[in-house]
């Protein structure tokens, strides 16, 4: 199939939250973890290729550098759009990797333009104004102020991107986008003429969205997060310059065993432990335990567990207990140890049985499918909007992945993701 729109995602959980945004049209879409080390017949690819990498955190010559290998990848398969993904609370410090990425792509595909929109309005993100939004609260006064990697103190995304990029950062409001595709393309157009390259666009509701979609979707290159992107393939369908296969995808069977491994603290995570912890066997790993000890005693507990049981494996605290792990450890330290023993968890839960993995954060994403050798995933049935169950194959056995980004999904997410995979 045409190979539509090549996508280049942040992280891991973002990447899956995408892709189930673009599979909701029914068009077919390949999520590929890491870049690809192989070199793909353009008659192999799908509509939607999606690229997993892990860079939201690492220092921006390593991002770009990844990023532009994951476009060169896109590009020798075929693609002409492009779309740079990032997550829709915008993480990200005034040295962060978004901008720089953004101008990178978009010197290499020759886009004299692009627009900013990580609203995702189904789960109550928007932007108006130019300040994101997490439900009713601003971005600077939701629990992401105490994120422990991108601590987000500013809601304005203007004042956010302009350190990141080359040149001025400019804002198409509410105001415009809402009066529909005609007026937000007069304002990108004018904008463009006055040399404003990058653009944050506001965004509300579905309908701005789709508002947005209209007036950009022949753009080169796009940014933002997963709902704009969710609204395109109406119109490559609408132009032709994609169709719908008479093929349709059945999840496959998948064994038993299920563990949920969190590594995540954000608030909705916190919830979804609390809620989970309950049901099942539980341990909580500490960072500073396991940069002593490593993961043995949390191996030793696995290995007493009934093997098909389910079982839950949490690093996820209170801000104050992981402020406390990183004043002790150092903030990068306090995660990789983390990551480290999650990933160390996962290999042997796999090597004891266990098949269906749900795994909450987007850096413990990375970790845990890089430590199992995933290389490519499928995209299943969404448990809640923007995460989707995923399938891989790990040593020849087939494994459902559920990657979650920390603050989606709800309560009783975890279960309710085993009950809708035994639903599929």
């Amino acid at each position: 199939m045409t190979l539509v729109l090549g996508c280049i995602a942040d992280d891991f959980t973002g990447a899956t939250d995408l892709a189930a945004l673009l599979a909701r049209s029914g068009l077919p879409v390949s999520l590929r973890i890491g870049i690809p080390q192989e070199r793909r017949d353009r008659n192999e690819t799908a509509a939607f290729e999606v690229i997993a990498l892990k860079c939201r955190t690492v220092p921006a010559e390593i991002a770009v550098e990844q990023a532009r290998q994951a476009l060169d990848w896109l590009q020798e398969a075929g693609a002409s759009r492009f779309f740079w993904k990032y997550c829709s609370t915008f993480d990200s410090t005034a040295a962060g990797n978004i901008g720089p990425i953004a101008d990178m792509l978009m010197a290499e595909t020759g886009a004299t333009q692009t627009i900013y929109c990580p609203s995702f309005p189904e789960n109550g993100r928007s932007v108006f104004m130019g300040h994101l939004f997490v439900g009713e609260q601003l971005l600077s006064e939701s629990p992401m102020k105490n994120h422990p990697l991108t601590p987000m103190r500013d809601s304005s995304l203007v004042r956010l991107l302009t350190p990141q990029v080359n040149g001025a950062v400019g804002l198409a409001s509410h105001n415009t986008v809402s009066k529909g595709m005609a007026a937000l393309k007069a304002r990108l157009a004018q904008l463009n003429s006055d040399g404003i390259r990058h653009v944050i666009v506001d965004a509300v509701c579905d309908g701005d969205l789709r508002a947005i979609a209209a007036a950009s979707f022949d753009m080169p290159l796009l940014t933002g997060g997963s709902a704009i992107a969710g609204q395109l393939p109406q119109f490559y369908l609408e132009q032709g310059l994609v169709s719908f296969s008479t093929h349709r995808q059945t999840p496959p069977k998948v064994g038993d065993a299920p563990i949920v491994l969190s590594g995540s603290c954000s608030a909705m995570t916190r919830r979804q432990v609390a809620n989970y912890a309950g049901k099942v066997a539980s341990l909580r790993l500490d960072p500073i335990a396991l940069s002593h000890q490593g993961a043995s005693a949390a191996l030793e507990w696995l290995r007493q567990q009934r093997a098909d049981a389910p079982k839950l494996i949490y690093a996820t605290a209170e801000p104050d207990e992981v402020r406390r792990a990183q004043e002790c450890l150092g903030r990068d330290k306090a995660g990789q140890v983390v990551e480290d023993a999650l990933s160390e968890i996962a290999r042997v839960a796999f090597d004891r049985g266990t098949r269906r993995f749900v795994i909450a954060g987007g850096e413990t994403s990375g970790a845990i499918t890089q430590a199992l050798g995933v290389k490519h995933l499928a995209i299943g049935p969404e448990i809640a909007p923007g995460v989707p169950w995923t399938f891989a194959t790990v040593g020849g056995e087939t494994i459902a992945l559920a990657l979650k980004s920390g603050n989606f999904g709800g309560e009783a997410f975890f279960t309710d993701a085993f009950d809708r995979l035994e639903a599929a």
